[in-house]
């Protein structure tokens, strides 16, 4: 049962709890996605994101709780289903085919949307061809949108920059035709003027595209500059959500990373002043 969807968020989480044994990664978050909204998930080492972004793209199945996904029940659904309802990510450490050029990994991205069969794949009819042919166009339209220079597309993946890694593996995401873009520390490893640029590319994705983006970034210039409403979480449970502003100011915020005692002088010096 899908509904009427079409203003409704893009995604919730109801009450999403994860155990692995007797460790509780993740305890009774519910979350929201606006449509064509970029809101960021936050919080320190070992805080419970990964788990959560796992649970959300079917990596996991949550132990308690249900996500909902462009109106559809997808808890516990694996994620190549998911994957094929409209939402894509990244991943912290960057998952390319070192082997395959900038060009071949990102028409693997597209094989949700592929028509050919096994036996379409062998026997190439005329229609294979021409779908084998789109897909190669496109899968270089992505890679121009999002910043790889011609010259590179044909070079294997494991010889590109980190920046450029980065980029082939967004061209990637963005080829299964998403309604949703999760993006798992994307900034890692950038200089400043990288993570400027992937911030404004994060805008343009969402007002020229319509996307739904979901961050996950230790980054909180990039954060702060970039969200509409951030998330925060602290040894799994939710501790603070609302807008950058808000959420910045927050003293539960300050004390999950700064500690006890540093949030107590902040709080103070800000009495004092």
């Amino acid at each position: 049962m899908t509904g009427d969807t079409a203003d409704g968020p893009i995604l919730e989480a109801h009450d999403v709890t994860k155990q692995f044994g007797g460790l509780t990664a993740v305890n009774d978050v519910s979350f929201v996605i606006p449509r064509r909204a970029i809101v960021s998930l936050i919080g320190p080492n070992g805080a419970g994101k990964t788990t959560f972004f796992n649970i959300l793209t079917g990596l996991y199945k949550p132990t308690l709780g249900h996500v909902r996904f462009d109106g559809r029940d997808i808890t516990g659904g694996r994620p190549d289903k998911i994957m094929a309802l409209g939402m894509a990510r990244t991943f912290q450490n960057i998952r390319l085919f070192g082997t395959m050029s900038a060009l071949e990994n990102v028409m693997v991205g597209q094989h949700a949307r592929m028509k050919a069969g096994l036996f379409g794949s062998i026997l190439r009819p005329p229609r294979v061809r021409r779908e084998e042919r789109h897909v190669r166009e496109k899968a270089a339209e992505m890679l121009e949108y999002v910043g790889l220079r011609p010259a590179l597309h044909e070079q294997l993946a494991t010889n590109l920059s980190y920046g450029d890694q980065r980029r082939v593996e967004i061209a990637r995401a963005l080829a299964s035709d998403p309604k949703l873009l999760l993006l798992d520390e994307p900034t890692a490893g950038m200089n400043p003027q990288e993570s400027e640029n992937l911030t404004r590319f994060m805008e343009r994705l969402r007002d020229e595209r319509a996307l739904s983006i979901l961050l996950i970034e230790h980054d909180m210039k990039v954060v702060m500059g970039v969200s509409e409403h951030v998330t925060v979480l602290d040894h799994g449970e939710k501790i603070a959500e609302g807008d950058p502003a808000t959420v910045r100011s927050d003293p539960r915020v300050v004390e999950a990373y700064l500690g006890k005692q540093e949030a107590e002088r902040q709080h103070q010096g800000g009495e004092a002043g």
